[in-house]
């Protein structure tokens, strides 16, 4: 790593740790002293008393809100970079191609079942694998919708992203369909339609230890892969024919990265809900200021939408308070004219469709 790359890397690793903080100091209850904070932070990992009352309880709901807005801005972040260099396109994004509208929509049937509304096995009703449950029902979901959309969109061994782009479209919205559906047909329980639409807009209100251990899971999982997709995604950039006469396992590379993609964008979703356009909008940033070498995007990748996401997230409760806008809606009112101006970008593509 070069310095210039190893001073950015610091620098954000350095902006994930005071924007944590800042985070600690914004929410229900007003902002608590320094020693108060850290002494309710030990006491979440048992390493002190906990503080008095409530004050215990506020302190930790703002830690682990904190802690899921850095992980899951990583992972779906780390998604979308590795999305994009597969697909060779800086358009694709797990929200574009229905990665994570997938991921929802096999965590709403496992919530489905867990409330009783589909048939289930005595197994599920122990909340102590509930979890797993619905990190595997996202990353079914997430896997399905990206099999569908990547093979609708296969032309002679070769995937069209014109067609890739129209199809995750499509598949978004019968799932977003879908979706209403089942929160039309169980508008009664209050409780299950909380649940589906922390799923569809994203939420990070009410996280706990499990949300973020099933977010870092999934992302040190997916993180696993980058020493054995880095180098064969530099190669397959100039063309998968061109990578093969190089040496490049392609089948097998794409079947890691696709895999790790899912796998990291499902276990988001599966902690936080749809967080749309993050994994379009910060690959895209890092590309430009680190340049192209996945070895670098990719880990860079995860600290800056550890970081973009929690700055995000912080400056919209300081500013609105208790009526502070779900991340998912946040990140749609970005990433829909950023999107847009990527199109406006890639025009001549599109003129060519």
């Amino acid at each position: 790593m070069r310095p210039r790359e190893l001073v950015i890397g610091v620098g954000l690793c350095a902006a994930w740790i005071v924007l944590s903080i800042l985070e600690l100091r914004v929410g229900p209850g007003g902002a608590f002293p320094a020693d108060d904070l850290a002494r309710g932070v030990g006491a979440a990992f048992r390493l002190a008393d906990p503080l008095e009352g409530s004050r215990q309880t506020i302190v930790e709901f703002r830690l682990w809100r904190a802690l899921a807005a850095g992980f899951v801005g990583g992972a779906l972040s780390l998604s979308g970079m590795m999305l994009q260099g597969l697909f060779r396109n800086s358009l694709a994004a797990p929200s574009v191609i229905g990665v994570t509208a997938g991921a929802s929509l096999g965590a709403a049937i496992a919530i489905l079942m867990f409330s009783g509304y589909l048939p289930t096995w005595a197994l599920l009703t122990d909340r102590s694998v509930q979890p797993f449950v619905l990190s595997g029902a996202a990353f079914l979901g997430a896997l399905g919708t990206a099999a569908l959309v990547t093979g609708v969109a296969q032309l002679g061994g070769r995937v069209s992203v014109p067609t890739l782009l129209l199809a995750g479209i499509a598949v978004t919205t019968s799932v977003s369909g879908i979706l209403g559906a089942i929160q039309s047909t169980v508008f009664h329980d209050f409780d299950v339609v909380r649940a589906l639409g922390a799923f569809t807009f994203g939420s990070l209100d009410d996280r706990n230890g499990m949300h973020v251990s099933m977010v870092v899971s999934g992302l040190v999982l997916a993180m696993a892969t980058i020493p054995f997709v880095a180098t064969e995604l530099d190669l397959m950039a100039g063309g998968e024919s061109d990578a093969r006469s190089l040496g490049v396992d392609v089948g097998r590379t794409k079947v890691l990265v696709l895999g790790a993609a899912v796998m990291s964008a499902a276990c988001a979703v599966a902690a936080a809900g749809q967080i749309a356009f993050l994994g379009l909008i910060v690959p895209h940033l890092v590309r430009l200021v680190v340049g192209g070498a996945h070895r670098v995007l990719l880990p860079m990748s995860v600290l800056g939408g550890a970081v973009f996401l929690l700055a995000t997230d912080y400056a919209q409760r300081a500013y609105f308070g208790d009526l502070g806008l779900q991340p998912g809606v946040v990140m749609s009112l970005l990433g829909g004219p950023f999107f847009l101006s990527l199109l406006l970008r890639h025009r001549r593509t599109a003129i060519a469709w």
